[in-house]
């Protein structure tokens, strides 16, 4: 067969080797690689064909097995999208195969994956902990504790930690439930620096507990604290010194994202009344806009995507609306393409496809799955297939966890939501978003975690 995309192929006076690993094993080819033989070397191009083959076969192979991490809340780009290949198009009726599963403890903290190794967070009683656990066993490879009473918490929706991890280099970073914030060494666990956010500082108490999930940009990590002037503050990631802090805002649960708006980096928040940029780098405001809700309690994580457009949604009669952001010369103008009540987000995560978002619109009652065109607001489908569910988006399909704990793959388009395959997985309340990384799942509710394979 001759082919230009195998092995062997004639391309005018000279033969041109090109692997494609993509037809030849399944797996993403190595970009550029050329190899020109002349007629005379082409019986030894033959051997040198198998061999580079089977090298390129085993090397890219090699790379694959390596799974990408799923660092911070969110994932890699915090959107809860990734580029994973190689899952299977469908379940088994009993569900995907699970590789282990294990007690925890209660806590909404969902779950970073760093190499061969799992992190997160849990609480027993008034004693908080971090742990670190092998993404193969289960087990545990180090873990953490430390004392965070809670009578002064309204925790009737659950006890906390409700804060993602960070990893960062070689540091992991997170915050508990009454604010206390801690880097560790990743792989030992040693504490490396700690600060108490509320006390040490007079950071704004959340009456629910803390939430923010840690966010890094270059050298520091960024959070939320409250109080005049320290709306948000940078600490230096290596000593904990405090690199700024910045804005009077009233702080909501929610977590920053970092955007690019023109060529610009900008850190952007909704707060407890209005959604928020700054300059990541030393926290000086470049723009905000009125975004209400009830107690203050937006939570979502803002979707930004193609035509400068940021989507934000909350429940509590905060609702959602699109901005579009153009920046020049160090200025942001801000336009507001709509805003509705039709779709209000609660604390679940919010897919963005092409000009549709995806998410459930509803706090504690029905929650609706609901597709909106983010550029004109428009409600473009419902559906009640599930009650209140977080989204994870790879390979072309969402894999949905619902707050009952059923677990489902599912497709998203325009003419609706479809079902390919579903199972009854957690039995505890399961407010925290899967993780995905590589073809492996990450999932937990307040007791329970696990880890299944979606190949």
């Amino acid at each position: 067969m001759q082919d230009q995309n195998y092995p062997g192929s004639a391309r005018g006076p000279r033969a041109c080797l090109r692997v494609n690993c993509n037809q030849a094993c399944g797996l993403r080819a190595l970009p550029g690689l050329r190899l020109h033989i002349s007629k005379q070397s082409r019986g030894r191009s033959e051997f040198l064909s198998l061999w580079l083959s089977a090298f390129l076969l085993f090397s890219s192979a090699a790379a694959f097995a390596q799974s990408p991490g799923w660092p911070q809340f969110g994932g890699p780009q915090r959107n809860f999208m990734v580029d994973a290949r190689g899952l299977a198009p469908s379940w088994p009726a009993n569900g995907p195969k699970r590789l282990w599963g294990r007690e925890l403890g209660e806590g909404h903290s969902s779950i970073v994956v760093d190499g061969n190794r799992l992190y997160t967070m849990y609480s027993k009683g008034d004693q908080e902990f971090v742990i670190a656990l092998d993404e193969t066993s289960g087990k545990t490879i180090w873990e953490k504790s430390n004392a965070a009473p809670t009578a002064a918490l309204a925790l009737e929706n659950g006890r906390g930690p409700h804060s993602t991890p960070l990893v960062a280099g070689d540091l992991l970073f997170t915050v508990g439930v009454i604010g206390r914030m801690h880097a560790f060494d990743k792989q030992t666990g040693r504490v490396v620096w700690s600060h108490d956010l509320w006390r040490e500082y007079g950071g704004k108490l959340m009456d629910r507990g803390y939430s923010c999930s840690p966010l890094a940009w270059k050298s520091t990590v960024i959070v939320t604290v409250g109080g005049a002037g320290q709306a948000l503050m940078a600490f230096d990631q290596k000593t904990g010194d405090v690199a700024w802090k910045k804005q009077d805002f009233d702080i909501s649960p929610s977590s920053p994202l970092i955007i690019n708006v023109d060529g610009q980096d900008q850190l952007v928040i909704p707060l407890a009344e209005r959604i928020v940029g700054m300059d990541p780098n030393n926290g000086e405001l470049l723009w905000s806009h009125p975004h209400k809700c009830n107690w203050g309690l937006n939570i979502s994580v803002p979707v930004w995507g193609a035509g400068n457009i940021l989507f934000v949604s909350s429940a509590y009669s905060g609702g959602s609306r699109a901005l579009q952001l153009n920046q020049q010369d160090g200025k942001t103008t801000v336009k507001e393409l709509w805003a509705s009540q039709r779709m209000r987000v609660h604390h679940g995560t919010i897919i963005r496809l092409g000009d549709l978002v995806f998410g459930s619109s509803g706090d504690f009652g029905p929650a609706p799955m609901t597709a909106v065109d983010v550029r004109t607001g428009a409600t473009v489908w419902q559906d009640r297939s599930f009650p209140k569910a977080n989204l994870v988006y790879a390979d072309g399909k969402a894999i949905l966890l619902d707050e009952d704990g059923v677990l489902a793959l599912v497709t998203l388009s325009p003419q609706g939501m479809k079902v390919i395959s579903k199972t009854n997985l957690l039995t505890n309340l399961a407010w925290t978003p899967p993780t995905l990384a590589g073809t492996k799942l990450y999932v937990r509710d307040r007791r329970m975690i696990m880890a299944l394979e979606l190949s």
